[in-house]
């Protein structure tokens, strides 16, 4: 039973830690590229740019994980018809979300762009960024709605190889459509928006070997269905949202404190966590499908090995990065920094070594987060979501700023995440914390539990 429930989780895991990775990629790609074709202008606006791709991403997620959620339960309870009516409502919902975005990107992309925090300087490569970007928000929806079900269909491997393959095209394509065309911002936006057709046109195999027990079905859309899709991948959006909302804070803040430059070297970091939170929405993407099979058929015994598992891989993985992150530091920052502006080097080096403290937090945070979403308690991971974005983090970071300019912004992330890994203790022990108010204030049930 230990060595089936650990086999695979190993396996669920280190495909999606992988793909994953791959998958932060896109963004990572696109900063070292524009770093060094357009400098720390380009950098600045691709950097006010990213909050839209995370809104567009996470709305893919909360679709995706949403509907495979449901239709991993429905499976393991043997509700073979309702199945496929899941999965083609998420492909709607999909569409219809990815449409959305599109007109947003026809009517409003300049206003959009001053929104976000662009100025004279950075507001033409910020317009060029968003609108090709909001123009492919159809295809990344859906290529998150179909990798999160071909995961679920038991084919993590090829939803594995989607995501890298498309990751992989993304790089290729960013030097070919940045340096030798010359295409300059347009060029690394274009290229991140093929990535998500190349991927797709992976995960079609999955459909051609006859063992896929997905299909579209002819069939209208129920309220009914698309709240609980919704309602079991909010956490999934707000997750996205959280880290679209710090980003346009810390960019605000961040560009009255220390200009174009301090939104930079606030790039860097951003774009080099993104790979360490990429790791651990791996780890907790790569537990969903297994924890939804065990509640489910209601293993509690299996949920409990699982979510073990996954926390101590959450610690491993925090302790890795940071050791990384502290002794080197100057390295990562040269790769981004192509100018070499001391200013950026000097920010950047001292955010890296303060933001990422709180990746030994906010691994177990978004763990305990999908954890919950997969087991049906959709409002509990809405609330831990919320909690690590707007709730804390926004006024941590207006209040810190304030008292310790710079030092105060990275240390926010930091409480934040640690006020909410307190908010999740609780969450996942609110029986036991209930038991024990209750002795509190019931002296004699206290003392007679006492040995």
């Amino acid at each position: 039973m230990v060595q089936s429930v650990l086999k695979s989780y190993v396996k669920y895991v280190s495909l999606n830690i992988l793909g994953m990775i791959g998958l932060s990629c896109y963004i990572l790609a696109d900063t070292f590229f524009v770093s060094k074709a357009l400098g720390a202008a380009g950098l600045a606006a691709l950097n006010f740019s990213i909050g839209i791709y995370s809104l567009i991403h996470g709305t893919g997620l909360m679709i995706g994980m949403g509907g495979a959620t449901r239709y991993s339960i429905l499976k393991y309870q043997n509700e073979g018809k309702q199945i496929n009516s899941v999965f083609t409502s998420s492909l709607k919902l999909g569409a219809v979300a990815g449409i959305l975005f599109v007109i947003t990107g026809i009517l409003g992309t300049d206003s959009l762009a001053v929104i976000l925090g662009a100025d004279a300087a950075t507001l033409p490569l910020t317009r060029k960024y968003l609108s090709t970007i909001l123009s492919f928000a159809p295809i990344f929806i859906l290529n998150n709605v179909m990798l999160a079900f071909v995961r679920n269909d038991n084919n993590p491997k090829l939803s594995m190889i989607a995501m890298l393959t498309g990751s992989f095209s993304n790089i290729i394509l960013d030097y070919v459509f940045m340096f030798p065309m010359g295409m300059g911002m347009f060029g690394a936006a274009f290229a991140t928006g093929l990535a998500p057709v190349i991927s797709l046109g992976v995960l079609s195999l999955h459909f051609l070997g006859g063992k896929s027990g997905l299909g579209w079905i002819r069939s209208r859309i129920q309220l009914k269905t698309v709240r609980d899709i919704l309602g079991l991948g909010l956490s999934a959006l707000i997750t996205e949202v959280s880290s679209a909302i710090v980003l346009i804070t810390f960019n605000l803040v961040i560009l009255g404190l220390e200009g174009n430059l301090g939104i930079a070297s606030y790039g860097i970091v951003a774009n080099i966590a993104l790979v360490g939170i990429s790791v651990f929405t791996g780890i907790a993407q790569g537990i969903q499908p297994l924890v939804s099979k065990a509640y489910g058929s209601g293993n509690g015994v299996m949920i409990k090995k699982l979510l073990r598992y996954a926390v101590a891989t959450s610690l491993a993985v925090a302790s890795v990065i940071y050791s990384l992150v502290f002794f080197c530091s100057d390295q990562m920052i040269k790769v981004f920094n192509s100018d070499q502006n001391a200013v950026i080097a000097l920010l950047a080096r001292e955010g890296l070594k303060i933001y990422f403290i709180g990746f030994f937090f906010a691994g177990i945070n978004i763990i305990i987060s999908m954890y919950l979403s997969a087991a049906e308690r959709g409002m509990l991971a809405f609330l831990v979501s919320v909690a690590r974005g707007c709730i804390v983090l926004v006024p941590m970071v207006l209040l810190l700023s304030r008292i310790w300019e710079m030092t105060g912004v990275w240390l926010s992330f930091v409480i934040t995440e640690g006020l909410v890994n307190v908010l999740c203790v609780i969450l996942m022990f609110w029986k036991k914390v209930q038991l024990l108010m209750r002795k509190l204030y019931n002296p004699q049930d206290f003392f007679r539990s006492l040995p």
